[in-house]
């Protein structure tokens, strides 16, 4: 091979190395610049390297293709790092025992964020700004869900972000009131968005959005993700995303989905996919491109805002925040503009909604490339995991929603035979769907390897000693690895540039200190990664540690 001379190239063999390819395993790889130029055995790719390339003996090390996250929060999981951790705690006593020494121990702040809080932490599922007040009543407390679909404000947080008792919920959202009417200052969906999320941005510099997706970054780094799927990108991030892009900053190649809100009118509906039309058309690098919109058709089922073809366990439920009426037209322009649809759809009559809304656009656009998604897949009934894999929909699923140490609740609310379907990830597959794995950060922990614990297991990263949840539904090590790395750039149509150890693509990949696919799968979760590549250039490198 005649390599270009102003390019490095880089020999790294005596390594197994596992591509998420046709041809699964390798020995060494070729890089000349930022790509790959060969995939194979020892011999072979020491002749294509040449005399002079600069040998990198990995001794037996493991290499995956670095991770591409499904789904997740860029900017996002980057501030939950800054904020009040609440993940773990489990009793109201606790959550307000790690608010108040937070408050204390930052007593300039001029208000408290924390997010991780679980419904199920709470008694009765229905935090009240009471439980607040007594540990922080002299500045604004905004304690966000763990799912991001749900957030709890404190009498002064609901005085900031003009929140009383006569605000009005916006269709798809609730402002909660107690018996007399009161807000009690638990506020979810559309009314989160639109009440109390704005105030937050508010707040929030350039400045502060770009060290957030500084340590989003270095934190991928660290555990081996190189690219990420962006939901509900908005124009705030997507700056933050576009500077650090001109500097030279990233080192996660993101596929974002631009957030389409519902408006209650299709010319404002519209116009945020012309927006999205916009950006894909005219910027788009290696590093960061605009590939769809993302729309949520209902919430959680955690939060009893899932959208259920039958109520929960209590009686009640909850309609999908779009109706298929004014789903339809919003996925019909985007897929005639050549954009892909994310729908975050977790119950099943919301589910329904988002296929019906696919099946539209087909009808009325005709046959064409199209890769559309849905997001999360939590209650799905058989025939429509058929309907979606018919239709070519990718279904989209994180395994840490699974686990077994959050998933209490979860049960608890749906209360029948629901919940031994819960999470069916096999069944895409099975059924001929494309199956894409990521974490939903910062709704759960971003980092890959103890996801694949989750899902080679379906037991808890958080509290291994739990029981399996249907363990059944385990996938095979070697599928999830690929579901996290080819299904996953395919899936935000960035195949061409990685998620595979093969000829052509960037040279984006990970070394392991130990090889995964031989040891006890609860190695997972105590696994590190050594290197972390993006394009040719070490992004992450630890030294291993001694007897491993």
């Amino acid at each position: 091979m005649d390599n270009d001379v102003t390019k490095p190239v880089h020999l790294y063999r005596n390594a197994r190395i596992f591509t998420s390819d046709r041809r699964t395993w390798a020995e060494s790889l070729v890089v000349v610049g930022d790509r790959l130029a060969y995939v194979g055995d020892d011999a072979t790719a020491a002749r294509v390297a040449g005399p002079d390339a600069l040998i990198h003996d990995l001794d037996g090390s493991t290499v995956l293709p670095g991770f591409v996250d499904g789904h997740a929060h860029v900017v996002g999981t980057g501030e939950a790092a800054a904020q009040v951790d609440l993940w773990g705690a489990n009793t109201v006593e606790e959550i307000q025992r790690r608010i108040r020494t937070w408050a204390q121990e930052n007593p300039d702040a001029p208000r408290v964020l924390a997010t991780g809080w679980k419904h199920g932490d709470i008694p009765g599922g229905q935090p009240d700004r009471g439980m607040l007040d007594v540990v922080v009543a002299d500045r604004p407390v905004y304690a966000q869900a763990y799912d991001f679909h749900s957030i709890w404000l404190n009498s002064a947080a609901l005085a900031e972000a003009g929140i009383d008792d006569t605000t009005a919920s916006p269709p798809g959202g609730t402002v909660h009131r107690d018996e007399r009417g009161a807000a009690t200052g638990l506020v979810d969906e559309t009314a989160m968005h639109h009440l109390v999320w704005p105030v937050l941005d508010g707040f929030t510099s350039d400045a502060d959005r770009d060290e957030a997706l500084a340590v989003a970054l270095a934190a991928y780094a660290e555990s081996g993700i190189v690219g990420s799927t962006e939901m509900a990108l908005g124009e705030d991030d997507y700056a933050a995303m576009r500077r650090a892009d001109a500097a030279g900053a990233l080192t996660t190649r993101i596929g974002a989905f631009w957030r389409v809100q519902p408006t209650g009118d299709a010319a404002g509906n519209r116009a945020q996919v012309e927006r999205a039309v916009e950006l894909a058309t005219h910027h788009s690098t290696p590093f960061l491109r605009v590939t769809g919109i993302k729309v949520m058709v209902d919430g959680t089922v955690d939060g009893c805002t899932a959208s259920l073809g039958k109520p929960y366990a209590d009686g009640t439920n909850a309609d999908p925040i779009w109706s298929l009426a004014e789903l339809a037209p919003v996925v019909a322009a985007a897929d005639a503009a050549g954009l892909q649809v994310a729908m975050h759809a977790i119950g099943d009559e919301a589910i329904r909604v988002a296929i019906g809304a696919v099946e539209h656009a087909i009808a009325l656009n005709g046959p064409k490339e199209r890769r559309h998604r849905i997001e999360h897949l939590e209650v799905v009934d058989p025939a429509e995991i058929d309907r979606l894999a018919a239709l070519g929909i990718t279904a989209s699923m994180q395994p840490v929603h699974a686990d077994p140490a959050i998933q209490e609740n979860w049960r608890r609310v749906l209360g029948d035979e629901r919940v031994e379907r819960g999470f069916p990830w096999p069944e895409m597959t099975d059924a001929g769907a494309t199956l894409v794995l990521g974490t939903d950060s910062p709704t759960s922990p971003h980092a890959p390897l103890p996801n694949m614990f989750i899902a080679a297991t379906r037991r808890s990263a958080l509290d291994p000693s739990l029981p399996a949840n249907l363990a059944h539904y385990a996938l095979p090590l070697a599928n999830a690895i690929v579901h996290a790395t080819r299904d996953a750039a395919w899936a935000s149509r960035s195949e061409h540039l990685h998620g595979r150890i093969a000829e052509g693509l960037y040279a984006d990949f990970i070394v392991l200190d130990r090889d995964v696919f031989s040891r006890p799968l609860e190695e997972l979760l105590d696994t590190r990664v050594l290197q972390t590549v993006v394009g040719g250039r070490v992004v992450h490198h630890a030294q291993p540690e001694v007897n491993r």
